[in-house]
């Protein structure tokens, strides 16, 4: 049974951390996918780049306590909804003393 796919005006820009990124050869810092929730974007970074799934969320599944992630600005969860043309920011947080 072939996979449905989504209609390319579903595409949206995932800018990621170069933390995030230097685990993963060959990624880029700002990339497109096609996905209309949060957890759909992050399972298509996954296929890009297996394990940064991984790296994101959790087994609960839940966004990692270490990882904020922004849609159009509004701190999001695996469930937020993404619009055509959204643009997502993946920050990993910073903790210190």
């Amino acid at each position: 049974m072939p996979q449905e796919r989504l209609a390319p005006e579903q595409s949206v820009t995932v800018k990621l951390p170069a933390v995030l990124v230097d685990l993963f050869p060959g990624s880029e810092r700002v990339v497109c996918v096609e996905a209309t929730t949060v957890g759909e974007m992050i399972d298509a970074l996954d296929r890009r780049w297996p394990g940064m799934a991984d790296r994101i969320r959790d087994s609960r599944p839940a966004v990692r306590k270490h990882i904020n992630i922004f849609v159009e600005g509004a701190r999001s969860s695996l469930s937020t909804p993404l619009r055509a043309g959204s643009t997502v920011f993946v920050i990993t947080a910073i903790s210190g003393g």
